[in-house]
């Protein structure tokens, strides 16, 4: 079956289903750790797509080995300082740093990427970064400059990640493949990552959330690097704040996670930045 070409517009269905990872992640974290949540997130992964390549014929062997590790060993660099970052620092302030990604896109497109973009692209991706830090009323006390760093860092490593996945589909690497070797570098690192902890006993009631963890990674990873494969870069990494809306919804559906007006401005400011950024990709 043939895809519609939505082109950045991916994006939005990869920001849904990162925000409906980080509900699981967050419903999952009150039996499982953190490494742990990884690990079977990114198995799921490997296992679904290695599946999917079986039964339709694929190939995973890759004429730039080299360039998808870089991209897959990066890329679960940026997990585990994310993840890291979270456990030590107030959600809000974590996820902001994280979110600083789309910046740090828009300053290494010029070295990285010969790709036409408009000045407003950049404003659009700022205006988006404004209403995430809006929303999300980040605090970092001082003892914890090390794990704001490591979150900072995190977001860095998202970029270039971001940016070998757009290299990667200039020169045809498929979508399924790029997920491929990400999601295998990081099951192995992760279970390097868990060998000295001990696995929680899994019982059959825990299943629903760690099977919809896997398939919600699993489809926004792809739905993400198809984003960047057929749509602008800064379109996409402008796009990619939605996530933030997607997670504050859930918060406040299942989580009773009310929302007061200035929440609502910083949403609409994130939104005009996406619409910003959609109008202008179209005029390039």
């Amino acid at each position: 079956m043939k895809l519609p070409n939505l082109g950045s517009l991916w994006m939005l269905i990869a920001a849904l289903g990162f925000a409906i990872m980080g509900a699981l992640v967050k419903v999952g974290a009150q039996k499982f750790s953190s490494v742990e949540l990884v690990f079977y997130r990114s198995l799921f992964g490997l296992v679904t797509i290695y599946i999917i390549t079986l039964l339709n014929g694929y190939s995973l062997k890759t004429p730039v080995i080299r360039k998808q590790m870089s991209r897959a060993i990066v890329g679960f660099l940026s997990l585990v300082c994310f993840f890291i970052a979270i456990a030590h620092l107030p959600l809000a302030t974590a996820v902001t740093l994280n979110y600083t990604s789309p910046l740090f896109v828009a300053l290494l497109l010029p070295f990285t990427l010969q790709e036409k973009s408009a000045k407003l692209l950049y404003l659009a991706v700022l205006l988006g970064f404004i209403g995430v830090v809006l929303l999300l009323r980040p605090t970092l006390d001082s003892s914890d400059t090390w794990y704001g760093i490591l979150g900072l860092l995190s977001g860095f490593g998202a970029a270039w990640a971001y940016i070998y996945v757009k290299q990667l589909a200039n020169i045809g690497e498929p979508d399924w493949r790029t997920v491929f070797y990400f999601t295998l570098v990081s099951t192995l690192g992760a279970t390097i990552w868990i060998l000295p902890y001990q696995f929680t006993d899994m019982e059959w009631k825990d299943l629903p959330v760690i099977v919809g963890l896997g398939v919600s990674a699993t489809l926004a990873q792809l739905a993400m690097t198809r984003a960047y494969r057929t749509g602008n870069t800064l379109t996409v990494a402008s796009l990619a704040y939605s996530t933030v809306i997607f997670a504050s919804l859930f918060g406040a559906w299942f989580w009773q996670e009310s929302l007061s007006m200035p929440e609502y401005f910083a949403i609409g400011i994130i939104i005009l930045g996406g619409l910003l950024s959609l109008h202008t990709s179209r005029r390039i």
